[in-house]
């Protein structure tokens, strides 16, 4: 019971171990985890040596790995990665700052499903590609693994959806979930093509 209680004690430790249940073969130098993980450098310290100590991870030279022999493993990812803990409407809210939001679906990741070719489509007029990459940097801190995303505009979209792009019909004849939509891009619309 002491390593679970030493386990959960901060929002940045979950975020440190969900990188590395999402990443178990690769190692992460400090640098590397405080970027992904968006925790800063002192806090990180702190949280790696309470880590280390239950041996959730291990460090091989400069890096630190996931512990295999970590007796907990199979527990920590039904909590931490098989559960549904990202908001949808926070995603949505997170975006709506980037522009003309017109459709947002959620694939991948966010619906447990590997096979997926994005894990996150984003619509819209006037979208400020900076913004949506900070917000995507942010998700991926929180989940724990690099997001694959499209972005189009509207127009791009329409044209790439009635010329049976690959791409896009990929993302859309298999498993998703539609976040927001406006009425001119309507499910019947997206189905029919």
């Amino acid at each position: 019971m002491e390593i679970l209680g030493k386990i959960f004690g901060s929002p940045a430790r979950i975020k440190i171990m969900r990188l590395f249940l999402l990443n178990k073969d690769q190692g992460f130098s400090n640098k590397e985890i405080s970027k992904r993980s968006r925790v800063n450098s002192s806090i990180l310290r702190k949280e790696l040596n309470i880590l280390s100590s239950v041996e959730f991870i291990k460090r091989k030279s400069k890096n630190y790995f996931f512990d295999s022999s970590f007796k907990y493993v199979t527990e920590f990812e039904r909590l931490l990665i098989s559960s549904d803990t990202i908001n949808k409407n926070s995603i949505l809210n997170n975006f709506k700052k980037a522009g003309k939001i017109k459709f947002l679906l959620i694939s991948g990741v966010f619906i447990k499903n590997k096979e997926s070719r994005v894990d996150l489509l984003i619509v819209g007029d006037k979208l400020k590609k900076n913004k949506i990459e900070e917000e995507i940097r942010k998700l991926e801190a929180e989940i724990g693994i690099e997001l694959v995303y499209a972005i189009f505009d509207t127009k791009e979209f329409n044209y790439r959806l009635h010329m049976y792009d690959k791409l896009v019909r990929d993302i859309l004849d298999f498993p998703h979930e539609v976040v927001f939509q406006v009425k001119e891009l309507s499910t019947q619309t997206l189905k029919k093509v």
